[in-house]
Formats: C-alpha cells, structure tokens, sequence
C-alpha cells in the first residue's frame, strides 16, 4: 500500500489520500464506505496503479481524516463537494469514479449531479438512490434488513463505543456482514481506525445527516413523492459488482429495474460474496474493473 499523503481542501478538512500510479494515466478516484477507510482498496490499488492514476482517499470523519463536529458536517453535499475539491487539487477534468457501500452512495450522487466531471463509473455493493428508498417502502426484506440504520442514528450508542465496545461492534456489528475472517493486522488496524478521537461518532454522523427514510416493520409512513415520478438517468457508461450474498443490501430489490435508470449498464455478479466485496473476492472485483475500464 502506498504512504498516505495530507491533503487539506478549500471544504474546510484535511483527508489522509493514498495516491498510486503515474498522474499521466487515467485518473481513478476510489470512496470507500462505512466503517472503513482507503484500506477498502488495499487489493485493488496496486493493480489498478499499473495502468491508471489512483486517489483513495480516508473521506471526512474517517480513520485520521478530518472529524467536524456536528451532524450536519456530513450531509450529501458537503461529502461531494469533497470529492470534487479533492480532484481539483489534482488538476482533474474528467475521471473514472469508484464507490463501496456509502462511498458508492457518493459516487451515484455525483455522477447524477456532475455527470461532465465524473466520465465513468463503478459501484461495488451500493444502491441506487432512487430504488434503494423505494425498497425500503415496498421490500420487507430490504426494511427489515435497514433497521440498523434507525439503531445507528441513536447519538445514545456513541459512549459505548469505545475500548471493550468497539470489540463487540466488530465481532457482532461488522463480522457478521463478511463471508470471511478478519483477523491479525487486518483487525488491528480497524480498531486503531475506530479508536482515533470522534471516529466512531464522525462515522455514524453519514447516517445521522442522511435524508434517506427507513420504516419500521408494518409502518405505514407518507410516500415521498419522488418514487414514482421520472428519475434523471446516469449518463455515463457504469459498472456494478454485487456480492450476491450481501445480508444488508439483498440484490432483489436494489438491482431489478436497475438498467431503466443506467442506460449503460454492466452487471458484474459475484455469488458466494457478501458486501464487502472488494477484499472478500479482490481478484474477482479487480478482474471485473480491470477487464470493464480496458473495454
């Protein structure tokens, strides 16, 4: 893994950023998702280096990454405006977009929003805004399976995590959404992660500063509007890679009706995989976006 360089934006943060590759070869942005870091990418980084310009950055609240206080300094807006302050500091125009679980929840947002800046784009294990909300009104599997969110957004389980509390939150919050073990440095450097001062709160503030609704079981809430009026299409060509045997985000609902949205759309399938994909089959993903952005 490459060194990580301090990077402080015009948003206000400093990100820890793992830069690999030639600056003269296409340029890929990786977004990890909760509750990791670049580390998401240790796999991919160095394959994808051989050939592209590669930036994964540790985003705000994570790992030692800048942590404002505060939920609403973690808003949709201000974690895009992030990324596209992080691609101005390398003089990016244009670029390959990359984003596991609240990362790829990022990437859909800014391909929707800036679809001139980000030229392609690849989504591991994350659902599109539109059907995901959806899911969570009309898929009991989906709700039930969303409730961790409510838990998540209760301010009142951040004192628990710490020391022996951030051991259960990995052995019964984390694990059980793998398909294999983590152990040794691996383990290690998640708790060093999740220990630094505010990460845990940092992190679950996305949670917190989404607009996204979840339901309880048999709740009946107002529908928003927005799920059954037209939705603006991802413009550019876009591959997604699911862990078919992601516990938190069941393929049913978050990829059928999928290509009516992404008009170019590749659909990388992975069986036997959860939802960390990327280093749960690194081969399998990085083969998948190796083979797709040579294309």
């Amino acid at each position: 893994m490459p060194d990580l360089t301090r990077i402080a934006l015009p948003t206000g943060v400093e990100l820890d950023v793992a830069v690999a590759g030639d600056p003269s070869h296409p340029p890929v942005i990786l977004l990890h998702g909760f509750p990791e870091s670049h580390r998401t990418w240790r796999h991919q980084i160095p394959a994808l280096a051989t050939d592209h310009f590669v930036i994964a950055p540790d985003q705000r609240g994570y790992a030692r990454s800048s942590k404002p206080d505060g939920v609403e300094s973690y808003t949709a807006d201000k974690i895009v405006a992030d990324l596209f302050a992080l691609a101005n500091h390398f003089g990016l125009e244009r670029f390959t977009l990359v984003g596991h679980d609240w990362g790829g929840a990022v990437a859909w947002m800014a391909a929707l929003g800036r679809p001139d800046r980000v030229e392609r784009l690849i989504i591991v294990n994350a659902p599109h805004p539109l059907l995901f909300q959806r899911a969570l009104f009309d898929d009991a599997e989906q709700r039930r399976a969303s409730q961790y969110i409510t838990r998540f957004r209760d301010t009142g389980i951040d004192k628990g995590l710490v020391g022996a509390g951030l051991e259960h939150f990995f052995s019964w919050t984390f694990v059980q959404h793998l398909t294999s073990a983590v152990a040794g440095h691996d383990k290690a450097a998640y708790l060093d992660e999740w220990g630094q001062p505010g990460a845990m709160t940092a992190m679950l503030n996305w949670y917190r500063a989404s607009g996204i609704i979840v339901p309880a079981p048999g709740e009946t809430p107002p529908r928003p509007a927005f799920l059954d009026a037209p939705f603006p299409k991802v413009a550019m060509p876009t591959l997604v890679i699911w862990g078919m045997g992601d516990k938190a985000l069941p393929p049913g609902p978050n990829l059928t009706g999928l290509d009516a949205l992404v008009p170019d759309l590749t659909v990388e399938r992975l069986d036997g995989v959860g939802h960390f994909a990327p280093w749960e089959a690194p081969e399998r993903v990085t083969d998948a976006m190796r083979a797709w952005l040579s294309r």
